[in-house]
């Protein structure tokens, strides 16, 4: 029986291009098309994988080009008898700003499924809570700051002023901020890439202990395959900023548009896939420029096996 992993190699090689893509725009200043760049390389690499495929959730809808839109068929097997069918939840280039000025933890990065199981939404926001396995369970959205903290707190055998909690340096998240900073929390502030935040958050031998505040859905998709494969705690909830938001949400989730999502209802069959290629160096070397050759450096994370490998692959330029 065919399984997800068996498009590893093709899933690893659409990231590896959009990473390299990308980093040719490092510094310059020009996020959009870095990220128009990462959207193209990955497209090309898609266009023959042999797969019936879907972007389950995305950054875009259909006339939002360059962006993989949410919905839009993917591989070279479309409605073929016997083609695995396969959900993608993608982000061609996360942290564009930080490649518009080389900063750290850019990534091209997917996650893959099969169909219908990745959360399939609107692309709109989503709070969320990511820690390492001892937390789960003790957690959770449905909770104030002050509980969730005493209680990682307690799991992680530390004292609250040991605990860093890290935040997306955003004006949305000022009171956040404050509450925590006032239990005598540190929280180091990110400017993007609440990913390989949240991934730091998972990993016990990290300083970070949890992610919270809100970022992009599809992120917290990706990251809760990521994590489902490193057996951590993630939660999330769709927060919808406009009409239009709240009315395609509804058009798609019905009432389930404000409910909680645990790991598991966000990516619910562990025949999943997370893929990860680094742009600019952070939690993943970035894409090393060798002369007449360039090396992309990448992790994939195999929910089924619970493995988590790194590769490094030169190409040609």
């Amino acid at each position: 029986m065919a399984n997800t992993s068996d498009l590893m190699s093709h899933f690893v090689r659409a990231t590896e291009e959009a990473a390299i893509a990308a980093s040719k725009w490092r510094g310059r200043g020009d996020g959009k098309l870095a990220d128009g760049a990462a959207v193209e390389a990955m497209r090309g690499v898609f266009d023959s994988v042999p797969f019936d495929g879907r972007v389950a959730i995305g950054e875009g809808e259909r006339d939002d080009a360059p962006m993989l839109w949410i919905g839009e068929p993917l591989g070279s097997m479309q409605g073929a008898e016997g083609a695995l069918k396969i959900d993608i939840a993608v982000d061609p280039l996360e942290c564009t700003n930080h490649v518009a000025k080389d900063l750290p933890n850019a990534i091209a990065v997917l996650a893959a499924a099969p169909r219908g199981t990745l959360l399939h939404a609107p692309d709109c926001y989503m709070d969320k809570l990511a820690g390492p396995s001892e937390v789960a369970g003790e957690i959770s959205l449905e909770a104030d700051v002050p509980y969730n903290v005493e209680a990682a707190a307690a799991a992680l055998d530390k004292s609250v002023s040991e605990l860093k909690v890290v935040v997306m340096d955003r004006d949305r998240h000022r009171d956040l901020i404050k509450s925590l900073r006032e239990l005598g929390v540190s929280v180091p502030l990110i400017g993007d890439g609440d990913v390989a935040a949240a991934l730091d958050a998972a990993n016990p031998h990290s300083d970070i202990d949890l992610l919270m505040g809100i970022g992009a859905a599809p992120e917290g998709v990706i990251t809760a395959t990521a994590l489902r494969g490193l057996d951590a705690h993630f939660e999330g909830r769709l927060v919808t900023t406009n009409e239009d938001h709240e009315r395609r949400a509804r058009e798609m989730l019905g009432d389930d548009v404000y409910r909680l999502w645990g790991r598991d209802d966000l990516c619910a069959s562990s025949d999943a896939l997370f893929v990860a290629s680094g742009v600019c160096t952070g939690y993943l070397p970035g894409v090393e420029d060798l002369g007449s050759r360039v090396a992309v450096h990448s992790e994939v994370i195999d929910v089924a096996s619970k493995t988590r490998q790194f590769i490094s692959s030169e190409y040609q330029k």
